[in-house]
């Protein structure tokens, strides 16, 4: 009999079964134990460690029991059984788990450089197509087993079928097909696809260009690409752009200024008509001049335009010797000496007689000029109205002071101007204009801060009156001068306006505003009062010479103007000089007929009409019509010798003529004098060419403000004072001949290359 205590001892890792002999009488030995399957190496080791004990020998009270052998091996063997049992359960429970998640599989990375362009969707199970990142259409990728490949894929990218590259094409996104995409690939591919100028691919020359005209354009600095942020800026958008320093920024510039000069040298050499110069002068902090000359013309188009010819250097900018040299070579570089037609002075700093005497004599030794050079040199009618407002309120300097310094009192905080709009109330003022300071250099603003305080000035006394810290209320005396004073001003200032409102500044809209400010001034010297008639002949004779100086091309000018033609002058003159009027209006009618023979003999030569050396020519027309029967059947001939006869005898009217007595045109709001002359031009093919470049005299230069200073010449700032002379001339050239244009992306060709790399 085996105790359980020598059973646990002496167990062995592996059973055995001993056979048991019939004849021998003890306790059988315990069964055999089958070894643990090699699927699970864990149980089959630790299984001895885990059999439950064998049946003890006594279960009743202590008490050793003997069982049979038999009946104790059954026992063992059963219970090892349902022991074993449990734990395959348990493992096959793992197994099943492990099995339901499938294992990570390594799918190989996409090789193909369409890859960087589509991504792959699972639409059902074993189908899965390809969808374009860019206009998200799909296409056939796998479908069980059958791969349909990329070159589908390719064609829908190369061959220009993808809508979304259509628009990036044109707009020239920086994508490149071989650029990285967001999926890290740490192979290299082995098939690319270089792009011979792809349609949205990265240009580092072009991008050098559009560096170059933001420069141009905004005025910013140069050394801007040497600042690190703007660096920084620039590498974050497009990693693979160079940044130049700012030396070769300035060698950009110069090239994109001579791109487009070369561009304006071919349209000045298609044009057919002529061109107006203004002339600008600028000072530097290094007493250094320049001269700015801007050209004025109307294209083939009949639009007016105008073009900064020249930014230029000279030594002694108020010379008129330097200042003409400088016209003379501005002209030969440009191509255009047998094409100017009137010279614009918009800095009255210089005397005009200077410009009139020496600019005429100089000029007209190495340049063709029209009437004589009676329409050389002109005046800017901008600068004029600043001369005659500023000597305007120089007279009442003192009292503009007071008014202004009343205004700030009376604007110092709410509780005042609220105080003083009460007391406008009580006197029964309702004044419609609102006090306002002026800005000192602007006369517009200094004339409607004395307008509007004109009509509370009775406000102004009241306040004086009441209260003891206001000490600035002008006198009753002032307030006359004020009120005379404005009436001129408001001459100018409507004037300014009625120009400043014309679409086009074309030479014909400056006739009736001279006119009738020099018709005011002209009655105000007449005027019984003194403080008028004082303050009306200021003015006069500075305008009055303006008159004598620009009267002619502003005259000539009107009467292209199919509005008004000759009358406007006839009956502007009468009013101005009386019974002298008709010796200036034969004045003007001969100067307009005098410069149209000008361009009569300029056509003549251009269009003739029957080629008269030809005599064989003639004389088999001759021949034909006497051996046609038909001809002289119908008494063509003597129908031609009749006319013949009859021309010798009348005087055939020209354009200008024909023009001139043919009732004027009804008078607009909206009249569009240009479009008017390009409706006509096959009616007046020679006065049209001769309108074209009288209307496109500069009377007035754009770039002359109405309501700024009148003396002195503009000043360069500091950085653009330091930079060399030709420097300054492309940036200034270059922004005013690129911001009127639009800055376009070049199109380079969409085809793709196949590259085995």
């Amino acid at each position: 009999m085996l105790r359980a205590t020598d059973s646990a001892q002496k167990r062995p890792q592996t059973y055995r079964r001993r056979p048991v002999s019939s004849t021998t009488a003890g306790p059988k030995p315990s069964p055999p134990i089958a070894a643990a399957p090699t699927r699970l190496p864990s149980l089959a080791q630790n299984l001895a460690l885990q059999l439950p004990p064998p049946l003890p020998s006594s279960i009743c009270g202590g008490a050793a029991v003997e069982l049979p052998g038999d009946l104790v091996f059954f026992l063992e063997e059963f219970t090892f059984f349902f022991f074993f049992l449990s734990i395959m359960e348990a493992s096959d429970a793992e197994l099943i788990n492990t099995e339901k998640t499938p294992p990570v599989r390594r799918h190989r990375k996409k090789k193909s450089m369409v890859w960087e362009h589509f991504t792959v969707e699972t639409v059902s199970e074993g189908c899965i197509r390809a969808c374009c990142k860019l206009c998200k259409q799909t296409f056939a990728y796998s479908n069980g087993s059958k791969v349909a490949g990329t070159s589908h894929l390719k064609r829908h990218i190369s061959m220009g079928s993808c809508p979304k590259i259509k628009s990036l094409e044109k707009q020239q996104l920086a994508l490149t097909p071989g650029a990285k995409s967001d999926v890290d690939t740490t192979d290299p591919p082995k098939k690319r696809y270089r792009t011979s100028s792809f349609g949205y691919g990265f240009d580092q020359e072009q991008s050098y260009t559009f560096l170059a005209k933001m420069i141009i354009l905004n005025e910013y600095p140069l050394d801007m690409v040497e600042q690190p942020a703007f660096v920084l800026f620039i590498q974050s958008i497009q990693p693979r752009f160079r940044m130049v320093d700012a030396n070769a920024l300035e060698g950009e510039i110069l090239s994109v200024y001579h791109k487009e000069r070369l561009h304006l040298m071919q349209v000045f050499g298609n044009m057919s008509g002529r061109v107006g110069l203004t002339v600008g002068l600028w000072t530097t902090s290094q007493t250094l001049g320049y001269i700015c000359l801007t050209g004025h013309y109307i294209d083939s188009d009949w639009k007016l335009q105008k073009k900064m010819l020249n930014f230029m250097m000279v030594v002694s900018p108020h010379s008129e010797m330097a200042l003409s040299e400088a016209i003379s070579v501005s002209l030969s570089e440009w191509n255009m000496k047998t094409k100017l037609f009137a010279i614009t002075v918009t800095n009255n700093s210089l005397s005009h007689e200077i410009y009139s005497a020496s600019l005429r004599d100089h000029l007209s030794k190495k340049h063709k000029v029209v009437l004589r050079g009676q329409l050389f040199v002109v005046r800017c009618y901008a600068n004029i109205l600043n001369l005659a407002a500023e000597v305007l309120t120089a007279s009442i300097h003192g009292i503009i002071y007071n008014i202004r310094e009343s205004v700030k009192f009376v604007k110092a905080s709410p509780v005042r101007d609220e105080k003083f709009s009460e007391i406008a109330l009580r006197i029964g003022l309702s004044g419609t204009k609102a006090l306002s300071l002026d800005v000192r250099t602007l006369w517009n603003t200094t004339y409607l801060m004395l307008d509007a305080a004109l009509e509370y000035k009775d406000a102004f006394t009241s306040l004086d009156a009441c209260d003891d810290n206001y000490n600035e209320a002008p006198s009753a005396d002032d307030w006359k001068k004020v009120e005379v004073v404005c009436t001129y001003l408001k001459l100018l200032h409507d004037s300014a306006n009625n120009v400043m409102g014309t679409p086009e500044r074309t030479a014909n809209i400056f006739f009736p505003e001279a006119y009738k400010i020099l018709l005011e001034l002209t009655n105000g010297t007449s005027s019984e009062d003194p403080l008028v008639s004082s303050t009306a002949k200021q003015m006069h004779e500075m305008f009055d010479e303006y008159w004598r100086d620009c009267s002619l091309v502003l005259a000539i000018a009107v009467v292209m103007d199919p509005r008004f033609k000759l009358k406007l002058v006839e009956f502007s003159y009468s009013k101005l000089y009386g019974d002298d009027s008709t010796r200036y209006v034969k004045i003007v009618n001969d100067s307009v007929h005098e410069l149209y023979l000008e361009y009569v003999s300029q056509s003549l030569p251009l269009v003739p009409y029957v080629d008269q050396g030809d005599d064989n020519h003639m004389n088999g027309i001759g021949s034909n019509l006497s051996s046609s029967p038909n001809v002289t059947g119908y008494g063509l001939m003597d129908f031609d010798i009749y006319l013949s006869e009859t021309a010798v005898n009348e005087s055939t009217k020209s354009e200008l003529d024909q023009y001139l007595e043919e009732s004027l045109v009804p008078r607009t709001h909206v009249f569009d004098i240009l479009n008017w002359w390009k409706l006509n031009n096959i009616k007046y093919p020679t006065l049209s060419k001769m309108a074209r470049d009288v209307l496109a005299i500069p009377v007035s230069s754009p770039e002359c403000s109405f309501f700024g200073s009148g003396a002195g010449s503009r000043e360069l700032d500091e950085y653009r004072s330091s930079l060399r002379p030709e420097t300054v001339e492309a940036l200034s050239c270059a922004k005013d001949w690129l911001q009127y244009s639009p800055i376009t992306i070049e199109q380079p060709s969409t085809a793709i290359v196949k590259m085995e790399l």
